[in-house]
């Protein structure tokens, strides 16, 4: 039996040897019991920041005002994107690298993976950070001058998004869900709150440099303490002397991860950052407001994801294509109707949830109407990504990613100008329509899968489907 890591690389031999006795008599009951509890509670953990990301974002919007809630949330998405790909794919090659080497007993490589993820995302981020500083040094002056100062502190914040970043997918990959998603989802948007009406209440003023201050010693203070947390466990769990190093195999799985996560986290937050580039703060402010509402919609399309991984994983390495292309169209019923209903219901309700951030915000409610076109153009197809990248198809998905965003950056250069905050959703709504299309192109192409909501499923599917549910 020939045992290869996720690079296509034969693992280690003194590895190998140990794992393949263990793997052999592994049950899948076992590993299925524990993903399915960790995706429950990392569901929970997700409803329950959705709630306070909301009540934050309206509670800090009525405190600032939109002109400097705008710039607070232009700063701080960049912060959160170059943060999260300084990580160069490092954080999630963690979740496919430390289960194998644990399985094989390899302590000493997975406290070199751990160790290496994180100075290099640091080291990473440090590097992006200086050369943002460094910019804002020599262009200042043609930089909008209220948002010099906050970009300034912005950048220091990089280091600690990459360090939690890595220190997620390091609980992730031990099944530790609570101490991987609570720091970054739960407890830092409590603090930021926290310190900014702490501030206010000293004194200072409730403008955008106090947020990103407060941002900056919320993400420093989470992000500490989530690493002695997860470090004491994994030395507990992992006592190993010493430390081993594969960075090159590492890398080879991490940059096309890199590719696909990259392209993805861009494509659903770019525009966010072209608004900023076009418009005033205060437009910044209206479109993240509704954007962050139709963000509720999202959250069907993230419960299928998490339960429709695993078994589609088990389906593809499988020999039953009916059972594999009947529980596809399924995940497409679980995808479309649902995020029909709530997407209607919150569309209905969206003058009243706008209205919350503060009475000019109520002007995003056709920002809100015209991305629910995109949500339901995605979820028409369910997750076909989810499926691709379950079958190998990495590349592909990272093409389509690709393309999508490439749309979603040229139709926002040309919509904005033209259209405005409509123009912007419109682009977006626009880049969720094509990624649609190709995703289900491409299904049907590669794996001869109609993932459509009109599709009908063809003779015997249906028996197959009951099975595969």
């Amino acid at each position: 039996m020939t045992l290869i890591d996720t690079a296509g690389k034969m693992l280690p031999p003194r590895y190998a040897a140990r794992l393949t006795p263990v793997f052999e008599v592994l049950t899948a009951t076992d590993e299925t019991g524990a993903a399915s509890r960790m995706a429950m509670i990392a569901f929970a953990i997700r409803v329950v920041s959705a709630a306070i990301a909301f009540v934050s974002q309206i509670i800090l919007a009525r405190l600032m005002g939109e002109f400097e809630y705008g710039v607070f949330v232009f700063v701080w998405v960049i912060a959160i994107i170059l943060g999260n790909l300084s990580c160069l794919g490092f954080h999630t090659a963690v979740i496919r690298f430390l289960p194998q080497y644990r399985t094989a007993g390899a302590d000493e490589a997975i406290m070199g993976l751990a160790a290496t993820a994180r100075i290099f995302s640091m080291l990473s981020a440090t590097l992006i950070a200086a050369t943002g500083i460094a910019a804002l040094y020599f262009l200042g002056d043609r930089i909008e001058s209220h948002y010099v100062q906050p970009l300034f502190v912005g950048a220091f914040v990089l280091p600690m998004i990459a360090l939690g970043d890595v220190l997620d997918g390091t609980a992730r990959a031990n099944g530790w869900p609570v101490y991987a998603l609570s720091p970054t989802y739960i407890v830092r948007p409590l603090l930021i709150l926290a310190f900014v009406a702490g501030a206010i209440g000293l004194g200072r003023m409730a403008d955008a440099n106090t947020a990103i201050l407060a941002a900056l010693a919320a993400a420093y203070l989470t992000t500490v303490i989530q690493f002695v947390v997860v470090t004491g466990k994994l030395r507990n769990r992992f006592p190993a002397r010493r430390v081993e190093i594969h960075f090159r195999t590492w890398l080879l799985v991490a940059f096309p991860i890199f590719l696909i996560e990259g392209f993805y986290f861009m494509l659903t937050n770019a525009d966010v950052i072209i608004v900023g580039l076009y418009l005033p703060p205060e437009k910044v402010a209206v479109y993240f407001a509704a954007a962050k509402t139709m963000a509720l919609v999202h959250f069907v399309y993230f419960a299928v994801k998490a339960a429709a991984a695993q078994r589609f994983s088990g389906l593809v390495s499988g020999d039953d294509p009916i059972a594999l292309a009947a529980f596809a169209r399924q995940t497409v019923q679980w995808t479309f109707w649902p995020s029909l209903l709530v997407g209607g219901l919150v569309i209905m309700a969206g003058p009243f949830l706008l209205s919350l951030f503060g009475p000019a915000f109520q002007d995003g409610h056709m920002i809100m109407v015209v991305l629910f076109a995109g949500i339901i153009a995605k979820a028409m197809i369910g997750p076909g990504e989810v499926l691709l990248t379950m079958a190998g198809e990495h590349k592909i998905c990272a093409a389509i990613y690709a393309t999508a965003l490439a749309a979603n950056l040229a139709l926002n250069v040309i919509l904005i100008p033209a259209w405005g905050l409509i123009g912007a959703a419109t682009a977006t709504a626009a880049a969720m329509v094509i990624e649609a299309c190709l995703l289900h192109v491409i299904v049907r192409q590669r794996l001869g899968i109609v993932m459509f909501i009109a599709s009908r499923p063809p003779a015997g599917a249906r028996h197959s489907a009951s099975e595969a549910s």
